[in-house]
C-alpha cells in the first residue's frame, strides 16, 4: 500500500506569488530603468535611523539575537500602553499569521475571512488542517460582516479582518468593526491585520482596535515594520494581544525567530516619526496623482487608505502586466486573485508615479 510522503494539507495549498524582482525584469527585457510598483514597498527607502542602527550592529553578527526580543517588546509596550507580555514579535507579519494558525487551529476547525483578501490567512489555516470559510465581498468591495456573523458556528475559532484590505485597499470603518465585535461570541478570536495602519489612521473613520483589545481579550492586532518604516528586507512584524494568547503563541514562534539586525532596526524606526510622516505624505500624493489619471479616463477604482491602489482597466490584466513590464513598470495583475481586469499598483515617488501613468496610458491606447 502506497502512502503519501508529504503532509496531506499541502495538496490544498496555493503558493504565494510575490512581485517580480527588478533584476529579473531588467534581464528579461534588456532594460536599465525599471520601476517596481508591485510589492507595496516604501519608495523612500528604510528609516535612516534604522539604517544607522543596523550599521552599528554589524560587528555583533557572531552573537545570537535576544530570543525574547525584550528591548523591542518593551519599546512597543510603552508606545501602545500595554505590558511587554502582551506582545509577540515575528519574522515579518507573515510569520505572525502562521503562528496564529499554529496556536489555534485543530483539524476541521473553521476560520472566517473575506474573499478576496490576503491569502496567507487561508493557506495557514489549511496547512493546520483547518477550513477557511471565505465570504464574498459586498457589491462595494468590502468585508460582508453580516455574512461573517451568519457563518459562525461551533467550529469557528478565528475571524480575520484585513483593514485596510489587500489587494483591495479600502477600510472597514469604526462603525462596521463595532458591529462585528458586538455580534461575535467572546470565545472566538478576532484577528485585525493592520499592516497598513499608519496610512489608514489619517482617515477619521478608521477604528482604533487597541480600544477593542482592552475590552476583549480574545483579540489580536497585527502590525509590521515592512511598510511605513521601510524594513521589508529584514522582516519584523508584531502582534498585540492578551497575555494569555501571547504566552501560547510564543510556544510555537521558534527560538531565534527575529534576527539582531531586524530588532535594532525596528527599535530605531520606532523613534523615526519624521520618516513615517514623509512616507505617509508621499503616499497620498502618489494616490492623488493616480486617481486624477483614472478619473480622466473614467476608470473605476477603489478609494485607498493603504500604499497601493486597485483599478479596473477594462481589459486583460495579464496582458497589461506583460506590456507594462516591457516598458519598465512592474505591477500586480488582478488575475492572480481572480479579478481579470483589475490592477494592484503600489504608490511611488512622484517620478515613479508619472512613469506608471505614462506607460499605462500607452498600454491602454495600444
Amino acid at each position: 500500500m502506497s502512502k503519501s510522503l508529504f503532509r496531506n494539507e499541502l495538496s490544498k495549498l496555493q503558493p504565494y506569488v510575490p512581485g517580480k524582482p527588478v533584476e529579473e525584469v531588467q534581464k528579461e527585457y534588456g532594460l536599465t530603468d525599471v520601476v517596481k510598483l508591485a510589492s507595496n514597498e516604501n519608495q523612500l527607502g528604510p528609516s535612516p535611523k534604522a539604517v544607522e542602527a543596523v550599521k552599528n550592529e554589524l560587528k555583533n553578527l557572531n552573537v545570537y539575537p535576544d530570543a525574547g526580543a525584550m528591548e523591542l517588546r518593551h519599546a512597543l509596550a510603552k508606545k501602545y500602553g500595554l505590558d511587554y507580555e502582551n506582545i509577540v514579535i515575528g519574522n515579518g507579519g507573515e510569520q505572525v499569521l502562521r503562528i496564529i494558525a499554529q496556536t489555534f487551529i485543530n483539524t476541521d476547525d473553521e476560520a472566517i475571512m473575506a474573499d478576496t483578501t490576503f491569502n496567507i490567512y487561508s493557506n495557514s489555516v489549511t496547512h493546520m488542517g483547518g477550513v477557511p470559510v471565505e465570504i464574498p465581498l459586498t457589491e462595494d468591495y468590502k468585508h460582508d460582516f453580516e455574512a461573517f456573523v451568519e457563518n459562525i458556528n461551533d467550529k469557528t475559532k478565528l475571524i480575520y479582518v484585513c483593514n485596510p484590505n489587500n489587494p483591495i485597499p479600502n477600510i472597514m470603518t469604526r462603525e462596521e468593526i463595532n458591529y462585528l465585535v458586538d455580534n461575535v461570541p467572546e470565545d472566538i478570536v478576532i484577528v485585525f491585520d493592520e499592516a497598513y495602519y499608519d496610512f489608514a489612521r489619517v482617515n477619521p473613520d478608521y477604528p482604533e482596535t487597541l480600544e477593542i483589545l482592552n475590552k476583549r481579550p480574545n483579540t489580536i492586532i497585527l502590525r509590521t515594520f515592512s511598510k511605513v518604516s521601510g524594513l521589508a528586507a529584514v522582516r519584523v512584524g508584531f502582534a498585540l494581544t492578551s497575555k494569555e494568547i501571547a504566552t501560547e503563541m510564543s510556544k510555537v514562534k521558534g527560538v531565534f525567530n527575529v534576527n539582531r539586525l531586524a530588532q535594532v532596526a525596528a527599535l530605531a524606526a520606532l523613534e523615526d516619526q519624521e520618516h513615517i510622516d514623509k512616507t505617509v505624505k508621499l503616499n497620498y500624493k502618489s494616490l492623488e496623482m493616480m486617481e486624477e489619471f483614472f478619473d480622466s479616463l473614467g476608470l473605476e477604482y477603489v478609494k485607498s487608505n493603504a500604499n497601493f491602489t486597485w483599478v479596473n482597466i477594462g481589459t486583460s490584466s495579464k496582458i497589461a502586466f506583460e506590456e507594462l513590464m516591457k516598458r519598465g513598470v512592474i505591477i500586480r495583475p488582478g488575475y492572480l486573485w481572480g479579478w481579470d481586469n483589475w490592477l494592484r499598483v503600489s504608490t511611488g515617488t512622484v517620478e515613479q508615479t508619472e512613469k506608471f501613468i505614462t506607460e499605462l496610458k500607452a498600454v491602454l491606447n495600444k
